[in-house]
């Protein structure tokens, strides 16, 4: 399996479920933490290279690009 440590931003998932979105960016990107949380939520705003957060609305599905941060 190969995957790109230089990929830092999935817009081919926004649209689909979140956990289906996490697995193909843990597919690209097997080192990250990936985080599904509901489009809105409070969360820390501290950038993490190692973190992509899945933001979802109330279908679960990705309602914003995922980026590392």
């Amino acid at each position: 399996m190969s995957y790109n440590h230089t990929k830092t931003a999935w817009p081919e998932v926004k649209g689909l479920p979140g956990e289906v979105a996490k697995q193909k960016i843990l597919a690209d990107r097997s080192d990250l933490e990936v985080i599904v949380v509901p489009y809105g939520s409070v969360v820390t705003d501290d950038y993490d290279i190692n973190r992509v957060r899945v933001f979802v609305n109330k279908a679960g599905n990705v309602a914003e690009v995922p980026k590392v941060g």
